[in-house]
């Protein structure tokens, strides 16, 4: 790992989406260019001009499929299933016919026609706010960049030419691109674009290697054989690293591997506070593939389980059979831990193929998640018949999403009591006694939580959201993503609110936002008596270990002082003392 150190260092801070810690030569990859030159056609051209797509469109879906079973073999099914958005957009009717109309009826070839269409559906997809599905944009692009290759008969993989070991520099990454990544080649890589929600983040950590990401400008100020360090878990990359900071970092990639080491080791312990304070860790998943990596990394249950994937990723509505399925399969994995699934969060910026809602100015306050369902009951009643039959695992919970009024809370019950009558009738068993829950995520919501609960069995806090809506930010913009503070004190008073409230009416609450997953805020949490944490699985071994050092009652202490103080600095210090004296190692593998 050694290098040559002569330019003066350069340090610079983007996201961290892997950890590690690594130093290497850099090997700056060139864009590709799209080569779109556009140019007219005679009427006799356009079937030789379709016929140039479509057979680069099988050769994509080859492709596509090829690097689809390497990952599977290297990786599992799980992360080879985030090919499958590439499938569907090379296969999409819809994406195919728009671009053969368009060659048809403006007589230019197929390149500007595919980079035109492609733009239009990517830049619609960037535009929404949602995280997951504006990084579906980025798929779009992919494929289009390896359909251009195809029709130019040019190659993607300029990862498979890195003949020795380096950190890849790229002024972006496609998922395509990370999964041809060679290990042994490449030891690290870092980005212009990128976050932390996007798939080639995803695709690093699975590989585990590490990742710095949106870092904005790092292509125009590196060359390749630059030496480089990087720390994947704090974002940061150091140009041309000083002797000294290479010796820190030596200490400190051994110190890593001891820690990440020992944290393996929590894996069957349980999550109980050095004064016998019990948090039960469960898991947040979006796709049935991750429920075998709950139990392995020492997460019990699923605290959030999020059913839309299973409407975004199919090519018509699944029927309650297919749902009943994947929620039986859900419960029996974590028999007996329990299984909370959350109703159908959908909204006109994220809709399934075959569903038609109309168009709306600002679809993340428009007709979305709870209220939608209950405008679209038969949707909303298939899916609480295939839960309530599923149900006969009695770990089961169902919970709504997005509520704001109690009254929906009601019209939802309501629902699900028809539901029940109509099992009955037909003889199909289920829990008449499931647990029902509501998600709190929006304010106003959380200011009526005593009027709720008497309709529910318990409260689970979405705190993305929830510090979203109550401090109206789009932590997407980075021009107002400051803003966006889970310590701000609105924020700590309103969780401490509703754990109150939950706990008077005897109800349970967890939080299953991002807060539960950052270990400098779990102790805050947990004083605040908060009952549950439900986590990235990725996360359970280092919030087991923060749980396991923290005594309870300096955790209620923390939460008096929390509550007590006037700046959301002051509180995010408090933490940041409290996990520094207690489990410093954190601060080590955590950003």
């Amino acid at each position: 790992m050694a290098v040559q150190q002569s330019k003066s260092e350069i340090a610079l801070k983007g996201i961290g989406v892997s950890p590690g810690i690594a130093v290497f030569k850099s090997q700056l990859l060139t864009p590709h260019s799209d080569r779109a030159v556009q140019r007219s056609i005679s009427k006799d051209e356009i079937p030789f001009e379709i016929a140039r797509f479509e057979e680069a469109l099988i050769a994509t879906h080859d492709q596509i499929k090829h690097i689809q079973k390497q990952v599977a073999e290297v990786l599992g099914d799980e992360h080879a299933s985030i090919f499958d958005a590439h499938i569907l957009v090379v296969d999409d009717r819809t994406f195919i016919e728009d671009v053969i109309r368009t060659i048809q009826s403006d007589l230019i070839n197929v390149e500007p026609v595919l980079q035109a269409v492609a733009n239009r559906y990517a830049d619609m997809l960037a535009k929404v706010q949602d995280s997951y599905l504006s990084e579906r944009a980025a798929d779009i692009r992919d494929v289009t960049k390896r359909i251009m290759a195809n029709l130019a008969g040019e190659t993607l993989d300029q990862m498979k030419q890195i003949k020795e070991p380096c950190i890849v520099v790229a002024h972006d990454l496609s998922p395509s691109d990370t999964a041809s990544i060679n290990k042994e080649m490449v030891k690290a890589f870092i980005t212009d674009l990128g976050s932390s929600t996007s798939h080639t983040a995803i695709m690093a950590k699975a590989l585990e290697v590490p990742a710095v990401v949106g870092l904005h400008n790092i292509t125009a100020v590196i060359n390749s054989g630059d030496p480089v360090l990087i720390d994947g878990a704090k974002g940061l990359v150091f140009v041309n690293p000083t002797e000294s900071r290479l010796e820190e970092y030596r200490k400190r990639a051994a110190e890593q591997e001891l820690i990440l080491t020992e944290l393996e080791t929590l894996r069957d312990k349980l999550p109980e506070t050095k004064d016998g304070y019990m948090v039960p860790i469960t898991a947040n998943i979006e796709l049935l593939e991750e429920l075998e990596g709950v139990d392995a990394r020492g997460a019990k249950g699923i605290g959030l389980f999020r059913t839309e994937f299973l409407f975004l990723g199919s090519e018509s509505l699944p029927g309650e059979q297919e749902q009943y399925e994947a929620y039986v399969r859900a419960a029996e994995s974590q028999y007996p831990s329990p299984v909370v699934i959350r109703t159908l969060d959908l909204g006109a910026d994220k809709l399934p193929t075959g569903f038609e809602n109309p168009d709306e100015m600002n679809p993340f306050l428009g007709d979305r998640a709870i209220r939608l369902c209950l405008s679209h009951p038969d949707l909303f009643k298939t899916q609480l018949r295939a839960i309530l039959r599923a149900s006969v695992h009695d770990n089961i919970r169902v919970m709504y999403p997005m509520v704001s009024c109690v009254q929906e809370v009601m019209d939802a019950n309501t629902l699900l009591r028809q539901c029940m009558m109509e099992l009955s009738k037909e003889g199909l068993p289920f829990n008449q006694d499931i647990p029902i829950g509501t998600m709190i995520e929006v304010p106003s919501a959380a200011l009526i939580a005593d009027i709720i609960a008497p309709h529910v069995s318990f409260f689970s806090l979405g705190t993305n959201d929830l510090i979203q809506y109550t401090m109206a930010v789009d932590r997407g913009n980075e021009n107002v993503a400051h803003l966006y503070n889970p310590t701000h004190m609105a924020i700590v008073r309103l969780i401490d609110y509703v754990v109150k409230v939950s706990h008077k009416f005897g109800l349970w609450t967890c939080v299953c936002g991002q807060m539960a997953s950052s270990p400098q805020l779990v102790p805050l949490l947990i004083g605040l008596g908060v009952d549950e944490l439900s986590v990235s699985p990725s996360q359970a071994p280092v919030i087991k270990d923060v749980i396991r050092k923290l005594y309870y009652s300096d955790a209620v202490e923390l939460a008096h002082k929390a509550l007590n103080s006037s700046s959301a600095g002051h509180v995010e210090q408090l933490c940041h003392d409290l996990i520094k004296k207690i489990a410093p190692e954190v601060l080590e593998i955590s950003e």
